[in-house]
């Protein structure tokens, strides 16, 4: 069921972010939907420059990651890895009293960002964004939190229509090194002396968080453990149509799998990236798919490389592995 938008009050503009005039450099302040434009045009708002503005906020933007360094990595993170963190390097470099910013998967209470003690900034990924935009959301409440009073969390909001991008904030040379972690102690550098509210949700997640180990011979490949059987889930950066044509033929010729009792069982879509998934036995361990999804990464290298049409028999798989594609976003 889709929400309902909130309405706003007649009354006094609103005075937190602005939309930008089409065709124009002028900033104009975003007021009520029912009010007369600020343009001087006559006409209200929702029928002037508002129309512009909310189509800018909402308008869904089908890879927010491309062109950050790691973007596989960003898309793992947002969907399949439950606690991880990754240093962020900003492109103008840090502000006076930030030592650091890091990005985390998910942050207590599901704040969108943390300013600490020390002024260090984390920024949490795993979070509902009000546009259809994550990257400018993201963007948004980073520079909210390198602002912020130390000691606070940033809440959530609409981001400015026109507003940056992370693309625009963060070094395009910068590293992206995801470190997963077994629980969500990262949080708080003194866990016994969290807040009641903050030791509950840390309690919470740790419980909820499923175990989970990042490939060190591939990009973008993590294990993860669940009680039936274990998993292997990638995300690969190769054009939808092209990578699904690789995975049928390497599938038809019985060379998809990760060893013995492992099996390809179909792919999430996730922002833009197609994920491919293993079932492996529940003895199967990190380390032990390792080698075997280097050697596979070497096969699918090749079978990207084919030109020659699918036969029948590579259709088929397509349409098998086609046919159980998840769309997680």
């Amino acid at each position: 069921m889709a929400k309902k938008r909130p309405q706003t009050k007649a009354g006094r503009p609103q005075t937190t972010g602005g939309a930008r005039a089409a065709g124009t450099d002028v900033d104009v302040p975003v007021v009520g939907a029912r009010e007369p434009c600020p343009c001087g045009s006559g006409r209200r708002y929702k029928a002037c420059h508002g129309r512009a503005a909310a189509h800018a906020v909402t308008e869904l933007v089908q890879r927010p990651f491309e062109g950050l360094p790691g973007e596989c990595d960003w898309v793992a993170l947002r969907e399949l890895v439950p606690a991880a963190t990754v240093e962020l390097t900003l492109k103008d470099g840090l502000p006076d009293g930030v030592p650091s910013v890091t990005l985390a998967t998910v942050l207590p209470m599901a704040w969108p960002a943390l300013r600490r003690d020390d002024g260090s900034v984390l920024l949490g990924l795993q979070n509902d964004t009000p546009s259809g935009d994550i990257s400018r959301d993201l963007a948004d409440t980073l520079q909210r939190a390198l602002e912020a009073d130390p000691g606070t969390p940033v809440q959530a909001r609409r981001a400015p229509a026109g507003g940056p991008r992370m693309q625009d904030l963060l070094d395009a040379e910068g590293a992206f090194e995801p470190v997963v972690h077994d629980g969500f102690e990262f949080w708080v550098p003194d866990p016994e002396n969290a807040t009641p509210e903050v030791a509950a949700s840390l309690e919470r997640a740790n419980a909820a968080a499923i175990p989970t180990v990042k490939l060190t011979g591939v990009d973008a490949a993590y294990w993860c453990e669940t009680p039936d059987k274990n998993h292997l889930r990638w995300v690969m950066p190769h054009p939808e149509e092209r990578l699904l044509d690789a995975l049928a033929r390497l599938h038809a010729a019985g060379r998809s799998s990760l060893g013995e009792g492992t099996r390809l069982v179909g792919s999430f879509r996730a922002h833009g990236l197609t994920v491919p998934v293993w079932d492996l036995p529940s003895g199967v361990s990190a380390d032990d798919v390792e080698k075997p999804a280097t050697e596979f990464a070497e096969r699918l290298a090749a079978a990207l490389a084919t030109e020659a049409p699918l036969t029948a028999e590579e259709r088929r798989a397509r349409g098998g592995l086609t046919n159980r594609q998840v769309t997680l976003s």
